[in-house]
């Protein structure tokens, strides 16, 4: 079941776990402006900058829908529970969490092994704008081969330190699965992901047409990340979208 966001929001959520929800799909008014930076940001001036792109585009706070992080490594549980902890209340200084606590913002964390950050960072965001009718335009979150709000994720992964091709495939149709029931439960499932992004510094490509792009039915585009998960041992995490438009920060009609 889908909620409501913030007053002004423009979009609904599917609830997730603290740090992020599931999923969120835009209002029949409003539609999904993705904008990325040139390099990742470090995350509080992430924030920043990202307050002066949706305030220019006279929009509230509560219009955020969604972030996607860059981290140095792969955190210990207890560490990326310090750091959700950090994020959770930047979002809070937004107005961002609800009363009851809920997080509505969509959100993807991964640990680039090519050129990676020196701390926390941002990628990209996305806000909801008002739109005419048309395309239905959601943010599906990012999921890694583990279940969420178990209490940890080590004791649940899929095929657990298995990096054989039978443990690839089992860890890659699981997170097909989650992103399927993610679809489902923000009612979108009969809109195909315009971009579906993989993360994993494993070869998995002879597994996605048949494990990814079918079941997803994405005819579009599959973007292949070499980063980690954002946990010890986590080995394969993907995202997927269908947004309005989307801007490189600092160019075109999006100042950074």
């Amino acid at each position: 079941m889908v909620y409501a966001a913030g007053a002004g929001s423009g979009y609904r959520y599917l609830p997730g776990v603290g740090q992020y929800s599931a999923g969120v799909v835009a209002d029949p008014a409003y539609g999904i402006v993705r904008v990325q930076f040139p390099a990742p940001v470090p995350l509080r001036a992430a924030f920043g900058a990202a307050e002066r792109i949706i305030g220019g585009a006279g929009r509230p706070l509560t219009a955020l829908c969604s972030w996607e992080l860059r981290s140095p490594r792969p955190f210990t549980e207890s560490s990326f529970t310090a750091f959700n902890a950090e994020y959770i209340a930047l979002l809070d200084e937004w107005g961002v969490i609800g009363t009851s606590g809920a997080n509505p913002v969509a959100r993807s964390n991964v640990c680039p092994t090519v050129d990676p950050v020196l701390e926390p960072s941002a990628h990209a965001f996305a806000f909801t704008v008002p739109a005419q009718a048309g395309t239905v335009q959601y943010v599906v979150s990012g999921s890694a081969e583990s279940p969420e709000g178990l209490g940890d994720y080590r004791d649940h992964m899929v095929a657990y330190q298995d990096m054989s091709a039978d443990g690839l495939l089992a860890k890659v149709r699981f997170v097909t699965a989650a992103l399927k029931s993610r679809m489902d439960g923000l009612g979108v499932s009969g809109h195909p992901p315009r971009v579906v992004q993989v993360y994993t510094i494993h070869d998995v490509q002879r597994l996605l047409a048949d494990a990814v792009m079918a079941p997803l039915r994405c005819a579009d585009s599959v973007t292949w990340h070499p980063h980690r998960p954002p946990v010890v041992d986590l080995e394969y995490e993907m995202d997927c979208r269908s947004v309005g438009a989307e801007y490189l920060a600092g160019s075109g009609g999006i100042a950074g």
